[in-house]
């Protein structure tokens, strides 16, 4: 099998990673980008022996940790500048939290990624977690039309200290929600209640609201493709709490970063 189909597969999660890192669609799609055309330029570049989907991981933050011409190519000098900001803003313990808690790799598989032994990825691990506990509190607007779910999630929310502004099941109730609450933060699943789409009412919310925003789907590689805009923060149901618990986190610490730059 050629090294193509090999990786393909794994394309769309590595975009939701890249994404997730950088807080933005664009520079996380140019960074794809620059990772595939690295191993154009030179095949020979590519990690054997890891298997493909580490080893596309490792390729991939390479070009991350460098953000050289690769990214400029791509988004321009606006986005290379961009990139090279959040490079220093989405520290390692960061990094570690998200391969293992988002992209499900175990801490020795994270370790080859970032390029540390294992016991220097618990200790990412465990300030990533303090960072969460140490995050200042905000309200959370929940659209999810699943009673089950959305109590889930109110759970988590909580548990990560902050609360909860609403739950809504439908593109109308969420963004008359947002009109009225104001959230600093929004979960939303893409398919609701009575047909109506997650991604819509988002829209309509961003239409008068600057918020980060996090989506939660089953079906998560349709939303991946890097072929139209799409979301940046993306988990997939059924999703583990700490996956959750590293989205929001994320979500809230670049946008807490832009907001101050």
């Amino acid at each position: 099998m050629s090294l193509a189909r090999e990786l393909s597969p794994y394309l769309p999660y590595l975009r939701r990673y890249a994404r997730a890192l950088t807080g933005d669609q664009d520079h996380g799609d140019a960074l794809i980008g620059a990772t595939l055309q690295a191993l154009v330029d030179n095949p020979a570049s590519f990690p054997r022996g890891l298997g493909p989907r580490v080893g596309l991981y490792k390729l991939f933050h390479a070009i991350w940790s460098k953000a050289d011409g690769g990214v400029a190519a791509h988004s321009g000098a606006a986005g290379r500048t961009a990139q090279e900001r959040l490079t220093h803003l989405t520290p390692r313990s960061r990094q570690a939290l998200l391969l293992t808690a988002m992209e499900g790799f175990d801490n020795a598989q994270a370790a080859e990624i970032i390029g540390v032994d294992a016991v220097e990825v618990e200790r990412l691990l465990d300030a990533a977690l303090g960072d969460i506990d140490q995050q200042i509190s905000t309200s959370v607007l929940i659209i999810e039309d699943e009673p089950i779910i959305s109590m889930d999630i109110e759970e988590i929310v909580r548990e990560l200290g902050h609360s909860v502004a609403g739950s809504a099941v439908t593109r109308d109730e969420a963004v008359a929600a947002a009109r009225q609450r104001r959230p600093g933060l929004v979960l939303a699943d893409i398919q609701l209640a009575d047909g109506s789409s997650g991604i819509d009412a988002v829209k309509d919310i961003l239409g008068f609201a600057s918020v980060p925003v996090v989506f939660i789907t089953a079906f998560p590689e349709r939303l991946l493709t890097g072929e139209r805009p799409e979301p940046t923060f993306l988990i997939t149901k059924p999703f583990q709490r700490i996956a959750v618990k590293a989205a929001i986190s994320q979500a809230l610490f670049l946008n807490s970063a832009a907001t101050v730059d």
